[in-house]
């Protein structure tokens, strides 16, 4: 069948609040050799979504500039080099970009199968956050079996798939959240220990929780004066990983408890990371991390599904930050 060449699409007039988000027409993407052409049944939201269409976080050079970084939907065409897909295949992908949209190209190495049991929707809202977590917290923050981990948080996408995958691979699993609910909620996910940010001062928690011995691992996405705080709770030899500043990237701290401690403070982008890289962890998620999806050790949670036309009623409830979940948008079912 040929393919269609206009598409409907989340459009960003000029960069500011959510209301300068439309819905228009415009070509259907072409895949390139590397690249499937996937027609979308739903979309998640994410914050770098927001900060693209607030102007802050502007798409690499060669990525569509439609907001959009997780889909899942059909695949309707493949490029010359694609081998391991094939048109009407079921898939989730991380995307580039241009996920808000009925029609997405992304390279294959980054699509995965539906995991057996959850729907299109529960799959759209998977890439992003678990790429980022299996990166940041186990390629790069080296988490193991016995150790003590703290992401802040705890009922975000990021937040609630840390929770479930650090508890999976057997750590010590602490969070902090804002409201008594969250804090509820992050414990039946599966954390040992939940802090209520706003009555209760992380740091000290961690402290009296672990008997002084501290966390380590902390998965990041704060920032400001969480800093600080985040290298006082950390155990010798603890590790760091910063995702992002919600609360600011230039921040005024005492790094000496990096040396008194031995500590390491890295940090990365999904977007910005190499093709093969996330190429690599896309395979390593389908071995180690979808076998515990299918068997529901771990699960989605989906806040919200708005219709493609209500993005701005999706970024306004992102913003707000009083979903517990994933916030999705429906776009071709």
């Amino acid at each position: 069948m040929p393919l269609p060449e206009t598409m409907r699409h989340v459009a960003v007039a000029q960069p500011g609040p959510p209301q300068v988000m439309q819905v228009v027409d415009g070509p259907v993407p072409k895949p390139r050799a590397d690249e499937v052409l996937i027609e979308v049944a739903y979309a998640g939201v994410n914050r770098p979504d927001c900060a693209q269409r607030a102007g802050t976080y502007p798409p690499p050079p060669d990525a569509s500039p439609i907001l959009g970084l997780e889909v899942a939907g059909k695949v309707i065409a493949c490029g010359d080099d694609v081998r391991h897909w094939n048109i009407g295949d079921e898939v989730c992908a991380l995307t580039p970009g241009g996920g808000y949209a009925q029609y997405c190209t992304t390279p294959a190495a980054w699509c995965l199968p539906i995991p057996r049991g959850l729907s299109l929707e529960e799959a759209a809202g998977l890439p992003e956050n678990y790429f980022t977590v299996w990166n940041n917290v186990f390629d790069r923050g080296h988490l193991a079996r016995g150790e003590w981990f703290l992401v802040h948080g705890g009922t975000s996408g990021i937040g609630l798939c840390a929770i479930q995958l650090a508890k999976a691979f057997g750590a010590t699993v602490m969070t902090t959240a804002g409201t008594p609910e969250k804090v509820a909620f992050c414990t039946k996910i599966g954390a040992d220990h939940a802090i209520d940010y706003r009555t209760q001062d992380f740091a000290e928690e961690v402290k009296r929780i672990t008997n002084k011995r501290g966390v380590d691992v902390i998965l990041d996405m704060v920032g400001g004066d969480y800093v600080e705080r985040n290298l006082k709770c950390l155990a010798l030899e603890g590790r760091l990983v910063q995702i992002a500043f919600l609360k600011g990237s230039r921040v005024e701290c005492d790094i000496r408890f990096i040396m008194l401690k031995r500590l390491t403070f890295t940090g990365s982008t999904l977007r910005a990371s190499p093709s093969a890289r996330k190429a690599e962890i896309a395979q390593a998620l389908r071995g180690k991390v979808w076998p515990l999806l299918e068997s529901g050790q771990v699960r989605q949670v989906i806040d919200a599904t708005f219709d493609l036309a209500e993005a701005a009623k999706a970024h306004e409830l992102m913003e707000s930050s009083k979903h517990i979940g994933k916030i999705m948008l429906r776009v071709g079912r």
